[in-house]
């Protein structure tokens, strides 16, 4: 076609498919490793490891593991609050940051209305999680 510079386009956008070739990447690794075993390949939260709280995206590697096999219930279990709001925030991210690329424009900056909900979520996981309510 006339007109169209592919490489071009495939250079503005090599910032947005190299991390998802990395998060397809690491999917593969997740369907053939359990992080769930003992002296597993994957490490733990070094958060965790270091001090024992759980960080807001603590067992986010288990629910992406869990949810690879299918098990939505278990994924439910790992983080909740990842799988439900993170998941979904992460993938609009992403387009927002490969559309801007596309176009040669930089990455726009997270609107406050967006990033202030999503502090407020995450800072009130960490503290529902780690206060353990209700044992």
């Amino acid at each position: 076609m006339a007109g169209v510079d592919v490489r071009g386009s495939l250079t503005a956008v090599r910032g947005p498919l190299a991390v998802a070739a990395a998060a397809v990447a690491g999917c593969g690794v997740l369907l053939f490793v359990d992080p769930n075993r003992p002296g597993s390949l994957l490490p733990p939260c070094p958060l965790y490891a270091l001090t024992g709280i759980q960080c807001p995206a603590c067992g986010s590697t288990r629910m992406v593991h869990a949810l690879l096999h299918g098990d939505l219930a278990a994924a439910w279990h790992f983080n909740a609050v990842m799988l439900v709001a993170g998941l979904p925030l992460l993938a609009w991210l992403w387009l927002r940051w490969a559309r801007a690329a596309r176009r040669g424009r930089p990455n726009p900056p997270v609107p406050r209305r967006v990033a202030v909900p999503v502090l407020v979520v995450a800072v009130g996981w960490a503290l529902v999680r780690n206060l353990a309510v209700g044992t």
